[in-house]
């Protein structure tokens, strides 16, 4: 079974929330503390993030992708979850185009015409790649989040731990069988030097 061991979660740097003044009241169940400034996330409680930042968007998808499963990397369209029936006419859209464009039917388009079509196709791609498969609405509710689990989301690394590993855990669960054992150990190799610098700096403190 894939699971994140709290020296990961650390040496990912996923328990520094952001800096104080910018905080949410409804966070406070997963404040542990703040150290200089910045909120440190319980990390006995929260496990994983979710958002659409630069950083966490090329990490997302191949993570994703690796264990093939939907995501959402540029932007929340409205509607995705409350208006499904519109949002599937656009991904059978973007479906239609890309086999035209595979069989070459795009290329008798006229110029200016295939120009057009290239930046439709193109925005359907960056919005709904990687919903292509969604035949239908996911089982869920938009205004309840089953597992609410806040974390560091402007680290890249912080990023790949989480979605690798709950890309791990779709495919065993998947499969039946657990990832080989190099792939896993590859995984732990996450180390952070400025986060023990930061970690040493905090024990200082509390002596």
């Amino acid at each position: 079974m894939a699971v994140v061991t709290m020296k990961q979660l650390l040496e990912a740097g996923v328990h520094f929330g952001h800096r104080v003044r910018r905080w949410n009241p409804k966070m406070s169940p997963y404040i542990y503390t703040s150290r200089k400034g910045i909120y440190i996330i319980d990390l006995q409680k929260t496990i994983l993030f979710v958002g659409t930042k630069k950083q966490a968007q090329q990490v997302i998808k191949e993570e994703a992708e690796r264990c093939g499963a939907f995501y959402v990397n540029n932007r929340w369209l409205g509607g995705l979850l409350t208006n499904f029936k519109t949002i599937r006419s656009r991904i059978e859209k973007l479906i239609e185009l890309e086999e035209k464009e595979k069989s070459g039917e795009l290329e008798k388009l006229p110029k200016k015409e295939l120009s057009r079509i290239r930046r439709i196709l193109e925005k359907l791609r960056k919005n709904l790649g990687g919903l292509k498969g969604m035949t239908r609405l996911p089982d869920c509710d938009p205004d309840l989040i089953d597992y609410v689990i806040p974390g560091n989301d402007d680290a890249i690394r912080s990023i790949k731990l989480i979605t690798s590993v709950i890309a791990n855990a779709f495919l065993e669960g998947r499969e039946g069988v657990p990832l080989r054992e190099e792939e896993e150990k590859k995984e732990e190799k996450v180390i952070m030097e400025e986060l023990e610098e930061i970690e040493e700096e905090i024990k200082e403190e509390e002596v």
